[in-house]
């Protein structure tokens, strides 16, 4: 055995040794926490980017049931533990976590955006919107990788370790310089399928310790094949789980973005969403020079018949309404809904008297149509205005006004009529 200095010897080297390891090992980690942590805050933002449009869209219309959908969307999402809504006064007005109050993460971080709304080029400040993410979601995605650091950290120490005890062990110099320079071999070339040969060596403890050595490298040599073939396994899997993980993110998105742009009973554009994209359509039609027309539609006595049927045939008709006016119209033609009860059509390329044809095939099929509903039977029927752009036409909201005032003239004729 040793003696007493090289006993305090070995427990030296070994301690600086153990030191020093944990101190990169641990450097190690928190360089890798941190990288992940602004990998995870960058897609925070990324989400506050494709979200804070329809939110804001939200906020602007008070449409509380679209501000649900879109926080329940988020909240599902695997990077994020919380979400907040503030107003414009600091006011939280809507709040969500994914976690039950017993089991709050131990820190948690977010990423903030503002809110606004464009109005005639001004913006309008609605509030701010809060994304949470927590230390348990970077911890998962840095252990998994960082195992294996400390896995072949530990076995670098247990290898070393081993390796001073046996030549501690003995202070025969001959034998030891031997062992130490086919051990030094071994580790200078990496080539562990190497062993050790001491020659002219008795059957006592250099003999064992060589054949523990030379056990051991069989030994490395098997797990290192072993590690090799798993680490494969393993990447094979985290590429595929990243794989599928980024899909259902691509799913995740399209549906959040279909949410944001679509009118949940109806399945038609949102107000946002149409006057959006009539307005482009409508910057084309200049460029084109071709007409465009402006159809602007409200159900008459619509609130008698949810108050006579109930609120859930009143559905029923809007969809039903709804899913008449694409029977008459072009694929190309655009429809929203832009009220309760209140739809538009915008009509490229249609001059206003094919657009009043239109409007008079849509009043018509709609006062003859007869919806069943539960045993009941309802009919109903529609106002429609008409207004057609000018050659100098710029705004898709002028041509909406306009519209607007031959809707309430036919209203005022009487309702279940056209106005142009």
């Amino acid at each position: 055995m040793p003696n007493n200095l090289s006993q305090k010897m070995l427990r030296v080297i070994f301690s600086i040794y153990l030191g020093v390891t944990c101190l990169i090992t641990c450097t190690q980690f928190l360089t890798e926490y941190l990288k992940t942590q602004d990998s995870i805050s960058s897609e925070l933002k990324q989400l506050e980017e494709t979200v804070r449009g329809p939110i804001s869209s939200s906020l602007w219309q008070y449409n509380q049931a679209q501000l649900d959908v879109l926080i329940e969307g988020l909240i599902k999402m695997p990077i994020i533990v919380g979400v907040d809504v503030f107003d414009k006064d600091g006011e939280n007005i809507f709040s969500k976590r994914a976690y039950s109050p017993s089991a709050v993460p131990l820190s948690t971080f977010d990423s903030k955006t503002e809110l606004s709304w464009g109005v005639n080029g001004d913006r309008i400040f609605l509030g701010s919107l809060v994304l949470y993410s927590s230390s348990e979601i970077v911890l998962d995605r840095v252990l998994f990788g960082f195992s294996l650091i400390i896995m072949t950290a530990f076995l670098k120490l247990t290898i070393l370790f081993w390796l001073f005890i046996w030549a501690f062990n003995r202070y025969l110099a001959t034998p030891l310089k031997g062992l130490m320079s086919q051990v030094n071999d071994v580790q200078m070339s990496q080539d562990i399928s190497k062993r050790i040969a001491l020659p002219d060596i008795e059957n006592n403890e250099i003999r064992q310790l060589q054949e523990h050595m030379n056990n051991m490298l069989s030994a490395i040599e098997a797990d290192q094949v072993q590690l090799l073939e798993d680490e494969q396994a393993k990447r094979a899997w985290l590429e595929d789980a990243v794989a599928k993980r980024t899909a259902a993110l691509q799913v995740s998105n399209e549906k959040l973005k279909e949410l944001a742009t679509r009118d949940s009973l109806t399945k038609v554009l949102n107000r946002g969403s149409f006057f959006e994209t009539a307005q482009h359509l409508l910057t084309l039609s200049q460029r084109q020079k071709s007409p465009a027309s402006f159809v602007l539609m409200d159900l008459d006595l619509f609130k008698s018949i949810n108050d006579t049927y109930g609120h859930f045939i009143g559905d029923q008709v809007l969809v039903h309404f709804t899913s008449t006016i694409q029977t008459l119209v072009r694929k190309s033609d655009l429809i929203g809904r832009v009220g309760g009860e209140e739809f538009a059509i915008y009509l490229p390329d249609t001059d206003e008297k094919d657009a009043l044809n239109i409007a008079e095939k849509i009043r018509a099929e709609v006062a003859r149509s007869i919806l069943d509903v539960e045993g009941k039977q309802v009919n109903y029927t529609v106002s429609i205005g008409v207004e057609t752009s000018y050659l100098e036409e710029q705004s898709i909201g002028d041509l909406f006004k306009r519209a607007d005032l031959k809707l309430y003239g036919a209203k005022d004729k009487g309702r279940n009529c056209v106005e142009n």
